[in-house]
């Protein structure tokens, strides 16, 4: 049984005001492999006040003395990686083989260093200054489906503005924040900078929440519990940046090459046994193609090779927890219930497979817009195709969601497929799965979120802005701040 006994405050590993522990599950073997300490709001208050205590400091540091501590928390982070990529594989199930999830906190750190270099903290507005600073004490809440990346990029944007830190990681993933915190330490971050304290949501996560001397609060998760963030947040007035919940649709046009729109669909919303909000879960494809593009899917679902995460020849591990698996499971019953028709996958454990939290890939055709498994975040392996009649009504199914955090269009025609590209109401579209870039803002529309994170949008999150009039020779000499 692993131990992660401490929380670490003001630069050192210390005990919980008051000891309490959480076993975490490994969700392949259904067993205990880790206890990891719980703080309390108590503790949540010592760790923002060592954060207001270094803030005085830190923020005042030079971007050169940022950058350097930049790179020396990706050395330590490389050195690692092994690492990282063995403990999420036990704590949430991520195949050792998706080395995405270890190898893109290096990259998202590097693409923050080069837009620290290069960015303009002060410039010209007319005759006055507009001064960018740091926004203060950043209290960053973090998911478990991307367990090292998402807690990273808040991390890491938050420290290129001179801001301090207190994160709190998702119970489901506190090993691997404890182990972020171990890197953060050994890079020699400057004491009360950085600050971790593991807990409940409800405990730590609204005491953080409310906090009068926290300035911001970055949360990922869900958009049930963004809400109350969002509330708990607006009795001090507080910034809040939120990525909350989507429910992604793939509009594959007439013109579309089918069986790359298919192949890919099923390889991006499959991704991480589809735990992850950007996840192309609804698939629109026209009502005279729909015959077509199902071999396709089926036989894409079923290359996944699931089993122990720890195997390098598995693509599909189990799924985070026993009750997200029976959520997902939920799901795919309802889609049954309510008339979608099964084109692979289902209920029943993957075959050799008796234990663990474990799906089957799972794609259902004949849904309508009104199924369950056609409205909600199913965060799971599970993948909805509707039919369309034309692009006007494809438009609208996409649409007529309270989400709006990614979108994908498939066609052959470049101007046609941009034009519904932009009909798409959402923070990131792709056009024939083309890639995202670590330089662009990520966010949503409507109830996927408030704000970016990411590039250079993600760094003004946590920078606030101030004009300065009667020093116009001095601003004569500063970059204009339009063009």
């Amino acid at each position: 049984m692993r131990q992660y006994p401490h929380l670490y405050i003001d630069g050192r590993w210390t005990d919980p005001i008051e000891p309490h522990e959480l076993e975490l599950v490994d969700p392949t073997r259904e067993e205990p492999f880790a206890r990891v300490a719980l703080g309390s709001a108590a503790d949540a208050d010592r760790a923002v006040a060592a954060a207001r205590h270094a803030f005085e400091s830190f923020s005042t540091t030079s971007v050169d003395d940022r950058i350097a501590l930049i790179d020396r928390v990706i050395d330590v982070y490389e050195s690692h990686i092994d690492d990282f990529s063995e403990l999420i594989a036990r704590e949430v199930g991520i195949p050792i083989s998706n080395r995405a999830q270890v190898t893109g906190p290096a990259e998202h750190m590097r693409v923050a260093r080069e837009i620290l270099r290069e960015y303009p903290f002060e410039s010209r507005m007319g005759s006055a200054i507009v001064r960018r600073e740091p926004i203060g004490v950043c209290a960053l809440i973090s998911p478990w489906n991307w367990p090292v990346q998402t807690g990273v990029i808040k991390v890491i944007y938050a420290l290129a503005a001179g801001c301090t830190v207190v994160a709190k990681p998702s119970l489901n993933s506190a090993a691997s924040g404890a182990l972020l915190a171990q890197v953060l330490h050994e890079a020699e971050v400057p004491p009360g900078v950085f600050n971790l304290v593991n807990g409940r949501g409800r405990e730590v996560g609204d005491a953080l929440s409310h906090h009068p001397n926290v300035d911001m609060i970055s949360f990922t998760g869900s958009t049930a519990a963004g809400k109350q963030v969002g509330a708990a947040a607006a009795g001090t007035v507080k910034r809040v940046c939120l990525e909350l919940g989507g429910k992604s649709a793939n509009i594959v046009l007439p013109d579309a090459d089918l069986e790359r729109a298919a192949r890919w669909n099923i390889q991006r919303c499959f991704f991480n046994a589809g735990q992850s909000c950007h996840a192309p879960s609804r698939m629109l494809v026209h009502e005279s193609q729909v015959d077509q593009v199902v071999p396709f899917l089926a036989d894409e679902a079923r290359r996944y090779r699931l089993g122990d995460p720890l195997n390098i020849a598995t693509t599909m591990g189990p799924v985070v927890s026993a009750a997200q698996f029976k959520s997902i499971r939920d799901h795919i019953q309802s889609g049954v219930e309510q008339g979608g028709q099964l084109v692979t996958g289902g209920l029943e454990r993957p075959d050799g497979l008796d234990h663990g939290y474990f799906v089957q890939p799972t794609v259902f055709t004949g849904v309508t817009p009104d199924m369950t498994i056609a409205r909600e975040e199913v965060f799971g392996p599970v993948l909805a195709v509707l039919p369309y009649h034309d692009e006007d009504e494809a438009l609208h199914i996409a649409n007529d969601s309270p989400y709006g955090l990614g979108g994908y269009v498939f066609g052959g025609d470049r101007t046609h497929a941009r034009r519904v590209a932009s009909g798409l109401r959402a923070g990131r579209i792709s056009f024939n799965g083309a890639p995202t870039d670590s330089y662009t803002p990520m966010g949503g529309y409507k109830q996927s979120g408030i704000g970016r994170s990411m590039g250079r949008f993600g760094l003004e999150e946590y920078l606030e802005v101030k004009s300065v009039y009667g020093f116009e020779d001095e601003a004569q000499a500063l970059p204009t701040l339009f063009g």
